[in-house]
């Protein structure tokens, strides 16, 4: 179902049939209400022992040394500048949980809970340290602004902002009248299938991996440590570490074989530096992470 709703969007995209900004478009509508909506909802809605959970620790861990053991390649190995190091460590373990995260929490794990702790981690905690550092290295004195206010710019995240509702209502007990809640059900239904469509629509017209312009090491390395090394040491992290089994076990895998995502990119974009890496990361590591699902899938599920 997933796959077919992108191809569906790659058709549009190739086609033409929604205009030159459609994906912008679609993505705008999907980061800025759909998603929110649908977070505040699900948390609202649940019980937060899913949210302050061991997935919150299997995702952190696997992250973060996943960036560290890319830092020690790419800067003794590779020889790179630290910015190209922050967009590739990013690459290596920063996890696409919007736009195939949540439609493969819903579809696959079939609990959209299973994704807010890794947002909250991604948004709250591993963002503002990445994009600090680019504020500090990549950035002239003239064009870099506060250390502060760079690290407050995740914490004005609509998705985020729709989360922390969501576990404020959550928290204090309080359900809102069905006025309120099927509102926020309705438009956040509609966030899987338009990130679905957006993902299809940003994979026309681009060439990755091409001689001269792609750093194909910084690429190779990158994808590498995401695709394969991140979902089997949040496998070991899980079982082994936290006694997990089952479709516990079989969640945290999946989620950590996501592909890298879009925002490694956004960030990319606004310093300048590592753009090429990024892109091609996440569109490598996004038709490896088909095949290496569904292997977890025959393995675990």
């Amino acid at each position: 179902m997933i796959f077919l709703v992108v191809g569906l969007g790659y058709i549009l995209g190739r086609t033409g049939a929604l205009g030159d900004h459609a994906s912008t478009t679609l993505a705008r509508l999907v980061f800025f209400v759909c998603t929110p909506a649908l977070l505040m909802h699900s948390l609202a809605t649940s019980d937060l022992s899913v949210v302050f959970s061991p997935t919150l620790a299997v995702a952190s861990v696997s992250a973060l040394m996943m960036g560290l053991i890319y830092l020690i390649v790419a800067h003794f190995w590779l020889r790179r500048p630290i910015p190209e190091v922050t967009i590739g460590a990013l690459s290596a373990s920063y996890v696409n949980s919007v736009n195939l995260g949540l439609p493969i929490a819903i579809f696959v794990l079939d609990d959209a809970s299973f994704i807010a702790p890794l947002l909250l981690f991604q948004i709250v905690f591993y963002s503002p340290i990445a994009l600090a550092t680019l504020d500090l290295t990549a950035l002239d004195s003239a064009h870099r602004g506060s250390v502060w206010k760079t690290i407050a710019v995740p914490l004005r995240n609509p998705i985020l902002i729709g989360g922390v509702i969501g576990l404020a209502l959550s928290l204090s007990g309080w359900t809102p009248p069905q006025a309120i809640l099927e509102p926020a059900d309705m438009l956040g239904q509609a966030s899987v299938p338009l990130a679905l469509l957006t993902f299809g629509l940003t994979l026309t017209g681009t060439t990755i991996f091409a001689k001269g312009e792609s750093p194909r090491r910084d690429v190779a390395v990158a994808s590498f440590l995401k695709a394969i090394v991140m979902p089997t040491l949040a496998y070991v992290v899980a079982r082994w570490m936290f006694g997990m089994s089952g479709h516990d076990l079989f969640a945290q895998v999946v989620i950590a074989a996501l592909p890298t995502a879009q925002n490694v990119l956004v960030y990319a974009t606004r310093y300048g530096r590592g753009v090429v890496l990024a892109r091609d990361t996440a569109l490598i590591t996004t038709v490896l992470s088909i095949p290496v699902i569904a292997l977890i899938a025959l393995l675990l599920a």
